[in-house]
């Protein structure tokens, strides 16, 4: 089973979802620790394909995202938890992409090191 690591205040973001999304979004990322894939993950468009994911779910005509990466072969990391806010169109909004793509970076940064670190 692969380790989740957390980029920036993810997991903090996470931990303020209501329980049912917070339980919901655990199993994604369990599963993803498996190697498989939950049914309600789909790849993030603009990032390359499917190693990039992000989980969508609706709680009480509230809805919520967590994105995470499978790009990297020992870790998962979870990049991005946010509670989407505006009611036109189902797109992510750009500060959100903004911010999914800054956090792909630094976990692409810091899986380098740890890969380094342990050769």
């Amino acid at each position: 089973m692969r380790p989740l690591a957390w980029v920036g205040r993810a997991r903090e973001d996470l931990l303020r979802f209501p329980d049912a999304v917070i339980r919901d979004v655990g199993y994604a990322l369990y599963l993803a620790q498996l190697g498989e894939k939950h049914p309600g993950a789909k790849p993030l468009s603009g990032f390359g394909g499917a190693g990039v994911l992000e989980i969508v779910e609706d709680h009480q005509g509230e809805t919520y995202r967590a994105v995470y990466t499978v790009r990297f072969a020992e870790i998962v990391y979870v990049l991005h938890a946010f509670q989407k806010k505006s009611k036109r169109g189902i797109a992510t909004p750009p500060r959100e992409r903004a911010m999914v793509r800054a956090r792909l970076r630094r976990a692409e940064e810091e899986y380098a090191a740890w890969r380094a670190a342990s050769r």
